[in-house]
């Protein structure tokens, strides 16, 4: 991984990732939308023709909720949890991986943890903690 963040860095890129979140999201929602009308679709009269036409719909749609994944996570973010809104930021302390961590509704980093830890994990980051690069 060569992309590291600052706390600086993860949040000015904040708002364009949260941004993209924001579409994966709707992505999903699409994609969700799209099953359930294959699913009435099957459970009704509607033909073959009709289920077909939903069905590369809902191919469409997944493949866009993938590319927004991927277009996020071009941004050096990984993406923990879509459904809980966990995304972490690549970092350094003391010369050791670690993940800045953020949740939806946060406004700006203020959590980091170890690169084996989870959510669980996270420690607050400290105004003066100078060992985050």
């Amino acid at each position: 991984m060569s992309l590291y963040f600052t706390i600086k860095t993860a949040n000015l890129a904040l708002p364009d990732v949260v941004k993209r979140y924001n579409h994966v999201l709707a992505c999903k929602s699409e994609v969700m939308r799209a099953e359930k009308q294959i699913q009435v679709s099957i459970s009704s009269s509607g033909g073959l023709d009709k289920y077909a036409e939903l069905k590369q719909q809902f191919n469409s749609r997944i493949t866009e909720f993938y590319r927004s994944i991927e277009e996020l996570e071009k941004t050096g973010v990984v993406v923990k949890s879509i459904d809980e809104g966990l995304l972490d930021f690549p970092a350094k302390r003391f010369g050791d991986d670690i993940w800045l961590c953020w949740k939806v509704g946060e406004r700006e980093i203020k959590f980091w943890h170890e690169k084996d830890s989870g959510f669980d994990g996270r420690k607050p980051i400290e105004v003066s903690d100078e060992s985050l690069v």
